[in-house]
């Protein structure tokens, strides 16, 4: 790891809405490859600092560098792009409600122009590997909470992106589906992905395999720790 490049770089990054800050003077370097768990309350400012980097929001002050990328100056016709490198899961799944397990998951290669063959193999691969092949016909609303999770999971794994964000992928799970998202996460870094979990659930955090912890509060950069 130590040999690694920086995949992420944030030189004094703020971001306000309105009068209010969501992030304030955030300095921050991430190797390709590291496992990075950011805590912190609601509020605190994981889900933005999340945002800044695949360009769902942009940085109200500073400079952030993606994988060589200066986001300040991506416009819009680059940004798909950029965001071909991440793989986001997000707390609330975001799921198409009327189409099938597979449709949700392969439409991310659907859209990247993949041929049809190599979609159904990929799909199939990843769906196996969330341990949700099985629903693979089925619609989202008929699944449980952790059966939309691991799909949303498989989705964001499919592309082998470089960067994958998790923003409290747990939060509404039960404690055996969340260790199953948490496993399918690390075993996707074992490969050499790198990794952002964002949450406040303390007893998942401690059980964590991960190589840095980042704790926000209230928008600021109170702590940064590396595992040993």
């Amino acid at each position: 790891m130590e040999n690694r490049e920086p995949i992420i770089r944030m030189f004094g990054v703020s971001k306000q809405f309105g009068r209010e800050f969501a992030l304030r003077d955030i300095t921050l370097e991430v190797k390709a490859g590291e496992f990075i768990l950011i805590t912190g309350a609601s509020g605190a400012g994981k889900s933005t600092l999340m945002k800044l980097l695949y360009l769902a929001e942009r940085a109200s002050k500073g400079q952030i560098i993606v994988d060589g990328m200066n986001l300040a100056r991506i416009r819009g016709g680059k940004i798909p792009r950029l965001r071909r490198r991440f793989g986001v899961i997000f707390q609330d799944f975001k799921l198409i409600p009327n189409r099938t397990v597979y449709d949700n998951v392969a439409l991310v290669l659907e859209a990247a122009g993949e041929k049809s063959a190599l979609v159904k193999k990929k799909v199939m691969q990843v769906l196996q590997a969330t341990s949700v092949e099985e629903r693979v016909g089925a619609y989202p609303p008929a699944l449980s909470g952790g059966e939309q999770q691991r799909v949303a999971v498989a989705r964001a794994l499919v592309g082998e992106p470089a960067i994958i964000l998790a923003d409290e992928p747990t939060g509404s799970l039960d404690n055996a589906s969340a260790r199953a998202v948490m496993d399918c996460l690390m075993s996707y870094h074992e490969k050499g992905a790198t990794v952002f979990v964002a949450s406040h659930n303390m007893q998942l955090i401690s059980s964590a395999v991960h190589s840095r912890s980042i704790a926000l509060e209230r928008g600021e950069l109170t702590s940064t720790a590396k595992l040993l």
